[in-house]
């Protein structure tokens, strides 16, 4: 029993003095740390306080440098402002003096001007009275006096100054003239160019005669269908190493040729590849009237047209007449115009331009009623051309009045320009007028949408509009056509008349 609580009372101290121990193990660790963390604050703070002294020494070498910085700029300034109010202070004397030199010349030049006024006042005065006394002595006024010494001149020297009045006009006629046929022999003369008449055919070169096989077809459609959608007529014969294409219209001779080419090349000569050569070329010969209408322009120095008048401009590049180009003949006539205008000293950028549209009618003529003169007026007022230009072109077959100088000289230069020598053919004119006439019958007629005049106006293709005309009406209308070309038109032999309906049904499969 005694052991027992011997025990216990043992444990329970073991117990004390362990807490005991323990606790004072904590404590002491705590007041290690405690010196330890103060140990590093006290650190921190002097590092810190190092830095900041750091930090102020700097501001205070940088404070120092921007102060002396700052005071050597003040000091620059203030030179600069002295140096300033010295110019300035001469200036205000140079000022002060030139403005008395100025008051002195001033009143100096109102001095000589009065002493003027009394010397023009005195020499007025002393002249009345000469005259006065003139009149006196010779008992007559002074418009008298005038009158009489005139009538006196007349009658000594009448005959003389009539005989030098007729002299002088003679003279001066003849110079005129002269002077006139020079102006034009120069301006010929330094023109001086080529010219060279349209034909009715253009050739197109091929590398070998087996391409005319393949032009032609089997059974002829792949020809047949080439001059139905160009609307002229090809001719394959033993020619070596060419085909022709004929028709009167140059615009679809150089359509013809540039599909026919491009087919060649391709290869592939069918119906289809057929009419979609043929609507390239028509979309290549647009851009290339473009393309010729500027060249024309720039050629001839003539700017700031609308575009679109350059545009119809460049459809004269097909165009001719009486054999010769209307593009080229325009051109001419610009140069032309220039060197008289530039001679006789009249607008010369006018004349030019006036020359150079003067034929511009010719290019939609066949497609709108009226004169070229009347066309090409309305197509420039249309567009708002300056009206000098205007007034210049519309003379020139005399249809309005010479209303400039210029008008007359476009006239001069279209006379020098189509009657040069070889320029023209009235022959060829006439043809294609015929050939004109004979498309334009048929086109008078409901349902019709295209016609051709081929081979040399012996046949007339007429293309209607399949769904407002039946066949038999087709039947009808070419029989109609045949006799309104009888009655209107004088032609040699006869002519055909072939109406072509056809209809198509298109689909796609996808």
């Amino acid at each position: 029993m005694d052991i027992n609580i011997a025990l216990t009372l043992g444990g329970v101290m073991a117990i004390l003095v362990g807490g005991a121990l323990g606790y004072l193990l904590r404590w002491f660790i705590s007041v290690s740390k405690r010196d330890s963390i103060e140990i590093e604050v006290k650190q921190v703070l002097l590092s810190a306080k190092e830095e900041a002294q750091k930090i102020i020494e700097e501001a205070d070498r940088r404070a120092e440098v921007y102060g002396r910085e700052l005071h050597e700029e003040d000091r620059e300034q203030t030179e600069r402002f002295k140096k300033m109010e010295e110019r300035l202070v001469k200036k205000e004397e140079f000022l002060d003096r030139r403005q008395l030199d100025i008051d002195s010349e001033a009143t100096h030049i109102k001095e000589k001007a009065e002493e003027l006024k009394a010397i023009r006042e005195k020499i007025t005065k002393e002249k009345e009275l000469a005259q006065s006394e003139l009149e006196r002595i010779a008992h007559l006024e002074r418009g008298e006096a005038k009158e009489e010494l005139i009538k006196r001149a007349e009658k000594t020297y009448e005959e003389d100054l009539l005989a030098r009045m007729k002299k002088i006009e003679a003279d001066g006629e003849e110079r005129l003239a002269r002077t006139a046929r020079e102006i034009l022999a120069t301006s010929i003369q330094r023109l001086a160019t080529s010219t060279a008449a349209e034909m009715m055919a253009t050739s197109v070169p091929i590398a070998s005669d087996e391409i005319k096989g393949k032009i032609i077809g089997k059974e002829g459609r792949n020809i047949r269908a080439f001059e139905r959608v160009a609307g002229v007529e090809v001719i394959v014969d033993d020619t070596p190493g060419s085909i022709l294409i004929s028709s009167f219209d140059p615009i679809r001779r150089q359509i013809a040729r540039v599909a026919l080419e491009a087919l060649i090349e391709d290869g592939r000569i069918q119906p289809a590849k057929i009419e979609e050569a043929v609507e390239k070329a028509r979309e290549d010969i647009a851009k290339i009237t473009k393309e010729k209408g500027e060249q024309a322009a720039y050629e001839c120095g003539v700017f700031n047209l609308d575009p679109r008048i350059i545009a119809i401009l460049g459809r004269l590049h097909f165009r001719t007449s009486y054999g010769q180009n209307v593009l080229q003949h325009s051109i001419e006539m610009a140069h032309i115009a220039g060197m008289i205008a530039e001679e006789i000293g009249a607008n010369v950028p006018v004349a030019k331009a006036g020359a150079l549209l003067h034929d511009l009618g010719k290019a939609v003529d066949h497609e709108v009623q009226g004169t070229h003169v009347e066309i090409g007026r309305k197509i420039l007022q249309k567009f708002d051309t300056d009206p000098r230009i205007i007034q210049a072109m519309q003379s020139h077959h005399e249809e309005y009045p010479y209303e400039t100088l210029e008008s007359i000289i476009v006239q001069t230069a279209d006379a020098i320009s189509g009657g040069r020598p070889g320029a023209r053919r009235d022959s060829a004119e006439n043809y294609i007028k015929r050939l004109e006439d004979l498309e334009n019958i048929a086109k008078s007629f409901p349902a019709v949408e295209k016609t051709y005049a081929i081979q040399a106006g012996r046949e007339l293709r007429v293309f209607v509009k399949p769904e407002e005309i039946t066949d038999i009406e087709a039947k009808t209308l070419a029989r109609e056509i045949a006799l309104r070309v009888e009655k209107e038109l004088k032609y040699p032999g006869e002519i055909r008349v072939a109406v072509i309906r056809e209809s198509r049904a298109i689909e796609y499969a996808r």
